[in-house]
């Protein structure tokens, strides 16, 4: 049995003899689940009596939360899933306590196969056993109408559990605003009002302990920041960010998902401070390791405005085991953007094309290294033509392009031996959108001609790749002569410097040509793979090897539909 797109694990173990039997569990559920799992925690349920198991209330202890943190850790082995933890029954301490919710819960996903730990005497997967659990599940959550039920011992294997009890408690997860002793059995205070904040970019496992800590602290609401504008300039690759609309979506099935029950208010942050500097109802804040000092300082701003300061919950980072070189050692949104790096975005262009000719436009801003792509490009067996050679050959004496070039700008752009003076006649054009539209008018035409007869030198060579190094390959609207655009992008400062020391200009007229251009957002958003030179050359090195080894495999299916 296996295939299912989403799942239910039930955990009835009780959490201490649970944690070091997790990995296995996880993992033979993630041979059934191809997408999404959930997981409720139900630790001491029976599901070998006759009456219908009823779910019930699991405090909020330190303890919990360090299981659920760790469960989540252990969950990036299996990066297919999409890990939900629920915590409808879970509750933290509070004067009062709702009941739990009589109501089916609908989930986003309805799960197709439900899955326990409970494990039965004579170690079978035992038919009334599987009946309660699909009664217990169907009562629980909404489920599909065929749901199957799998336990998960016998799927383990022999000796692939361990039977004692963990003795050591598990890693502290989360640390209370104040430097009080804590147990592990010791409750977790809950709050009316809380905030919680971040990018939320591609919702992983870190984010989800950050969420997961937040919705349980609150009772009542969960005012919820997401960075947007300028708080996303100094991501990494902030090209590569979800948009913001996307991030939200996501972030709000999940959060719907785990505890319904909350009220959720999700906000653009746009400051440093967002709602949690302002709004006085406010109780918590949860923060992690790096943002600790940002919660800090929440609390001086709120000081300064006569507001009580918020209660800070301080989460420990995941960490990345499978981290490469040039990746953070932690769970990031930064190293899942740089894993994009190579891959296929989106679905290639079907345009009208030599046969057994595959072509790329790569493109990229002013100073991206693009041109450096090209040559490794080049080196790995594609065919390359520089749209800047093409330039200068349609701008020389009696190329296709200096008649009609002389004759809208003049003979006063020409050095004394006739050929044309490219910083005379740029000069006329900088600036100017006029005098701009009348060149390229003249200019991409007669390029694109010299790129398809170079084109079909390639395919006379036997070349099956041909690369279109042009920095204007999109203004120019050239999407109709490659298959694919892929485009280097780079920090537009990292820009900056280079153009600087590669051309000799200032800094004020190096922004000054790339804010001339298609700036590296909107040249990605029109993009199919995207590359960066902004580490050490080894790594552009691999990012073009996976490129070029990823477009291998896709050439042949390419290449043979009609």
């Amino acid at each position: 049995m296996a295939g299912f797109r989403s799942g239910l694990l039930v955990l009835t173990t009780p959490l201490a003899t649970l944690a070091p039997r997790l990995a296995p569990i996880l993992t033979a559920a993630a041979r059934l689940v191809n997408h999404t799992l959930y997981v409720h925690l139900q630790p001491g349920m029976s599901l070998e009596g006759s009456a219908q198991p009823q779910s019930s209330l699991v405090q909020a202890t330190f303890e919990v939360l360090d299981f659920i943190t760790h469960l989540y850790a252990g969950a990036n082995v299996h990066r297919h899933l999409d890990v939900r933890i629920l915590l409808t029954n879970i509750r933290a301490k509070s004067a009062f306590v709702p009941p739990l919710p009589s109501s089916v819960q609908n989930l986003a996903h309805p799960p197709e196969v439900v899955l326990t730990d409970f494990q039965t005497l004579d170690g079978s997967q035992y038919n009334p056993v599987k009946q309660q659990l699909e009664r217990y599940a169907t009562s629980c959550y909404s489920c599909c109408p065929q749901l199957a039920s799998v336990l998960l011992y016998p799927d383990c294997g022999p000796g692939e559990l361990p039977v004692e009890p963990l003795d050591v408690p598990l890693p502290s997860a989360i640390r209370p605003g104040s430097p009080v002793a804590r147990s592990p059995k010791q409750p977790v205070r809950g709050y009316h009002r809380g905030a919680v904040g971040g990018t939320f970019d591609r919702l992983h496992n870190a984010h989800k302990v950050l969420l997961s800590v937040a919705c349980i602290l609150a009772q009542e609401q969960l005012v919820v920041g997401v960075a947007d504008k300028d708080l996303l300039k100094s991501k990494l690759l902030p090209e590569l960010l979800q948009p913001y609309a996307e991030r939200v979506e996501h972030l709000s099935e999940f959060l719907v998902d785990i505890k319904p029950s909350l009220t959720f208010d999700i906000i653009p942050l746009l400051d440093p401070y967002g709602p949690a500097g302002s709004d006085p109802s406010l109780e918590f804040l949860v923060v992690s390791e790096e943002t600790y000092r940002g919660g800090m300082a929440v609390n001086r701003f709120r000081l300064e405005n006569d507001l009580k300061e918020l209660a800070l919950h301080q989460i420990q980072l995941l960490k990345d085991p499978s981290h490469k070189e040039n990746e953070e050692d932690k769970v990031s949104s930064s190293s899942f953007r740089q894993r994009m790096l190579g891959s296929l975005l989106r679905p290639p262009h079907r345009p009208e094309l030599p046969l057994n000719l595959y072509v790329i436009g790569l493109t990229g801003i002013s100073g991206s290294g693009k041109s450096s792509v090209a040559q490794r490009l080049k080196s790995l067996g594609a065919f390359v033509i520089d749209s800047d050679h093409l330039g200068h050959r349609a701008y020389a004496p009696g190329g296709p392009a200096y008649q009609p070039v002389v004759e809208a700008f003049g003979t006063d752009i020409l050095h004394k031996d006739g050929i044309i003076n490219r910083k005379v006649l740029g000069s006329r054009v900088f600036g100017n959108k006029k005098q701009l539209k009348i060149l390229t008018d003249i200019m991409w035409p007669v390029i694109a001609k010299l790129a398809r007869e170079e084109m079909d030198q390639a395919v006379a060579k036997g070349k099956h790749v041909c690369v279109i190094d042009a920095a204007m390959l999109l203004e120019a609207g050239w999407q109709n002569m490659v298959h694919e655009v892929w485009t280097v992008v780079i920090p537009e400062t990292e820009a900056v410097q280079r153009i600087v020391e590669r051309d000799g200009l200032s800094e004020a007229a190096a922004q000054s040509r790339l804010q001339s251009q298609m700036s590296g957002q909107q040249l990605v958003d029109q993009s199919h793979v995207v590359l960066s030179t902004l580490w050490e050359p080894h790594i552009t090195q691999r990012q073009v090897e996976k490129a070029w080894a990823l477009l291998q495999k896709r050439i042949p299916k390419a290449l043979s539909d009609p």
